[in-house]
C-alpha cells in the first residue's frame, strides 16, 4: 500500500525549482506552504513564496503574514484578479534573485470543481513547476480517495502532503487514498505550529498507528533538539547538587524545540497522542512559554544563583 509509483523531487542547489501546492480549500494548504517553507529555509535553502489565491479572502494577507513570521520573501499583489499572472510575474521575479525553491500557493475550492482545475492547469503551464503537491485533508479518511485521483488526472500529482494528522486517528483511510494515486507521500502535517511538518517514513507511521510507538523518530527528534553541550553541563552541576535557573530556561527550550508534545508521546511504545487532548497540549506549552518569558526577564546573577 505505501508503495508509490513515482520517487519525491529531490531538490538541486544552485538553481531554480518550482514547487506548485493544490488541494481543496480547508486542507491547511497555505499554512503547509509556510510549514514547507520554514523547512527547507531552517536547512539553508534559498526559498520564496507566491500567493496565487484570489478565491479566498484573507489568503493574501495569511500567507504574507506567515511568510513575514519565519522570514520567507514574499510576493503577491492583492490587486490583480488573474492568478496566473500573479503567478507567472512572482516565479520570473525569485528566479531572477536566484532563488532555489519558489513555492507556488494556488487557489482552493470547497468542491472539486472545473474552474478549478482549470486554473490549476493554467498556472501549470506558465509557471512550469518541477514539482506539485497534493495537500490532503487526512482527518477525512477514505474519502480522500476520489479527491486525490480527481487532482492527479488534473495537473499530474508529483507528491503528497497529509494535514491534520495530530493523533494518526484517521491515518490508515489517508494511506489507502494516498496509495491509489502512485504519488509518495513527502511529509505529514502534525500540528498548527511551523515547525509541526515531518518528514514520511513508513515504517514510523505504522508502528505509531498501532501504537507500538517509534524509538527511532524519538531518538531523532531528541537529538535534533537537545544541544549536547548544554546538556552536558547541567548534568555536570546536577552530579555537584546544583540546579540553577539558566538550567531549567535552556531545559524547557529544548522542550519546545521538540515540537509538538502529543507527536512525540505517540513515539513512546504504549502510548499515543490521544492521551494528551488539544487542549491539555496548548495549556502545558503555555505555561512554558510563560516560564520563559519570566526567565527570560532575569538578569545574569538572578539565573545563574545557586550555582
Amino acid at each position: 500500500m505505501l508503495n508509490a509509483e513515482k520517487e519525491p523531487y529531490e531538490f538541486k542547489r544552485g538553481k531554480p525549482q518550482v514547487v506548485m501546492f493544490v488541494g481543496l480549500q480547508g486542507a491547511g494548504k497555505t499554512t503547509t506552504c509556510t510549514k514547507y517553507a520554514h523547512h527547507y529555509i531552517k536547512r539553508g535553502w534559498r526559498t520564496a513564496l507566491v500567493c496565487c489565491d484570489t478565491f479566498r479572502a484573507g489568503a493574501f494577507n495569511q500567507l504574507q503574514q506567515n511568510a513575514a513570521k519565519i522570514r520567507c520573501p514574499f510576493y503577491g499583489n492583492p490587486d490583480e484578479t488573474d492568478p496566473v499572472k500573479i503567478a507567472d510575474e512572482g516565479v520570473e521575479i525569485f528566479k531572477k534573485e536566484k532563488y532555489e525553491i519558489i513555492i507556488v500557493d494556488t487557489s482552493g475550492r470547497h468542491s472539486q470543481e472545473e474552474s478549478l482545475f482549470d486554473e490549476m492547469r493554467q498556472i501549470k503551464d506558465v509557471t512550469k513547476p518541477n514539482e506539485i503537491v497534493f495537500v490532503m485533508d487526512g482527518s477525512i479518511g477514505q474519502a480522500l480517495t476520489d479527491q486525490a485521483e480527481a487532482f492527479r488526472k488534473a495537473v499530474d500529482v508529483g507528491s503528497v502532503i497529509i494535514t491534520k494528522l495530530d493523533g494518526h486517528a484517521r491515518g490508515g483511510g489517508a494511506l489507502s487514498a494516498v496509495a491509489s494515486t502512485g504519488s509518495p507521500i513527502v511529509f505529514l502535517g502534525t500540528g498548527e505550529a511551523f515547525d509541526d511538518l515531518e518528514m514520511f517514513d513508513s515504517e514510523s507511521f505504522i508502528k505509531r498507528l498501532l501504537g507500538l510507538g517509534d524509538i527511532k523518530s524519538l531518538m531523532t527528534t531528541v537529538q535534533q533538539a537537545i544541544n549536547p553541550e548544554i546538556q552536558n553541563k547541567i548534568q555536570e552541576d546536577m552530579l555537584k547538587g546544583k540546579f540553577p535557573l539558566r538550567a531549567m530556561r535552556d531545559q524547557y527550550k529544548q522542550v519546545l524545540n521538540m515540537g509538538s508534545l502529543s507527536s512525540v508521546v505517540s513515539m513512546i511504545p504504549g502510548m499515543n497522542s490521544n492521551m494528551m487532548t488539544k487542549d491539555q497540549e496548548k495549556f502545558a506549552m503555555a505555561r512554558i512559554k510563560k516560564f520563559l518569558c519570566i526567565l527570560d526577564s532575569m538578569t545574569e546573577f538572578e539565573l545563574d544563583a545557586g550555582k
